[in-house]
């Protein structure tokens, strides 16, 4: 029998990933685990080419800043939660597919379920799959939530 003790569902607030927060939910209600919300704020100095010509006291503010709005985020979500467990809630600043995997392996989660924005061909070189790259990587079973297509059937 499959045991689902943890189950973790990376945010990035997006449309992308609601779906996936929905099916986490059901996961985590029908196997009465405990859900773990994430999401991870990018670094700053990743995100500025030229951070070299910002202080590290202004990067550290902005960081703080987008974490403590990401806090707040999390905090209605999921909205309407029945599970029979607490829901666990957590920010991380970082690569986001580096920090996913690594909260996993930390938290012992047995499953992670994330949302992919669909991209191909151009697009998906381009910017990348975090999701792609959990799946790669993660310590755990993964299952990708599609933003459109075949849904389960909830009843």
């Amino acid at each position: 029998m499959i045991r689902l003790n943890r189950i973790l569902v990376p945010t990035d607030f997006s449309e992308f990933s609601r779906p996936a927060l929905t099916y986490a939910c059901a996961m985590a209600e029908r196997f009465a685990a405990r859900l773990y919300v994430l999401h991870v704020v990018p670094d700053p100095a990743m995100l500025v080419p030229e951070a070299a010509v910002f202080s590290v006291e202004s990067m550290q503010s902005q960081s703080d800043k987008l974490v403590a709005d990401a806090q707040k985020l999390l905090q209605e979500m999921p909205a309407g939660w029945q599970g029979s467990q607490p829901v666990i809630r957590d920010v991380r600043v970082g690569a986001a597919f580096l920090e996913i995997i690594d909260y996993a392996k930390v938290q012992e989660i047995d499953l992670i379920v994330i949302g992919t924005h669909g991209r191909s061909g151009l697009s998906h070189i381009l910017m990348g799959s975090v999701a792609e790259r959990v799946v790669r990587a993660a310590p755990c079973p993964v299952l990708s939530v599609k933003p459109s297509g075949h849904q389960f059937v909830m009843s």
